[in-house]
Formats: C-alpha cells, structure tokens, sequence
C-alpha cells in the first residue's frame, strides 16, 4: 500500500513505512482550503490546513510512502483516525507518478467541495492572517506552515504560495511580537 502525503505527512508521518519516492498528482492542488477547528484551531477561531483540491491543469508534487502489508490495518486505522475527524476529507485511491516512469495507486486525503468546513475562496492575504492567529489542539497554525514549507524544501520541492504565506505569516508573527 501507498500513501500520498503533501502537508503534515511529509514531516510527521506517524505510521510505519519502509520506503520512500517524490511524486507528483495531476488534477489537484495544494491548498490551504480547509478550515480547522480541530487541530489546527478551534470552532471559536478556526486555522487552516492543507487539503488536495481538485482543480484541471495543476498537479501537486509529495511523497509517496510504502507501507509493508503486516501494516497496512494499522496504517489505515491511524489515518482515518487522524484525517477523517471531522469528514471534510475524503479518503481515495490516486494515481501518482514519478519523472522516471514509477507510477502507482496511493491512498490520498482530498477535500469534500460540499463539507461546511472547505473555504477555497479566501485570497492568500487573508490565508496568512488566519494561520497566524490560530491555535488547536496539535499546536499553532504558524507552526504546520513553517514546517510543511521547510520540509518541502528538503525534499527539493517548490511551491511558491507555500512560501509566500510562510514569509507573511512570519512578518505578522514578528510585528505581533514587536507591540
């Protein structure tokens, strides 16, 4: 079994797996689409985090985990419990692939378009003020940014509004801490 991840599994998997590839997805894209009132906020002052939002013409680039069959219950169970918390995620098989003609099925967590809780059409600006005033139960929204940015470029993996939010968020975090 395969695992896409693209956000928080890149740095903090959380199950066991035994190898590793860089692919990319076509068809979606990474974005800070989802609102969280769960981990990364609260209902009273929800934060964002990254979900795979179906749009033609893009493709998002991650990492593709192989778990080993004595772990895929396990590694299952873990997931659902972790990314189908409040059902704004749907669980799915995607073809993902690599320059070098790997190619393969992977379980990734996309956005439900329906759920009250998907919110594409907040403009970046408005991103980063709410990422840097949040904070849930798994820690502030700052800080699932930050990582999520400095992972990816470890891994050599660009994406430009990623980095542009973490840019504006540590500027709203500095003058927050200059008052």
């Amino acid at each position: 079994m395969w695992v896409f991840g693209y956000g928080s599994l890149l740095w903090n998997p959380g199950f066991a797996f035994t190898t590793t590839k860089l692919v990319r997805l076509d068809g979606y894209r990474r974005s800070f689409c989802m609102s969280s009132i769960h981990h990364r906020g609260t209902s009273d002052n929800p934060g964002l985090v990254l979900a795979l939002d179906a749009a033609e013409g893009f493709s998002c680039n991650g990492v593709a985990f192989y778990v080993e069959q004595a772990q895929q219950h396990t590694t299952l169970d873990y997931l659902r419990e972790r990314e189908l918390i409040s059902s704004a995620y749907l669980e799915a098989e995607v073809q993902v692939h690599d320059q070098g003609g790997f190619q393969v099925m992977a379980i990734a967590y996309i956005i439900d378009k329906t759920h009250e809780q998907y919110c594409a059409d907040l403009t970046l600006a408005e991103q980063a003020n709410i990422i840097a005033n949040a904070v849930g139960g798994m820690g502030h929204n700052a800080e699932y940014l930050f990582n999520t940015v400095s992972h990816l470029k470890k891994l050599n993996l660009t994406d430009p509004e990623l980095e542009w939010l973490g840019t504006q968020v540590r500027g709203i975090l500095d003058a927050k801490k200059s008052v």
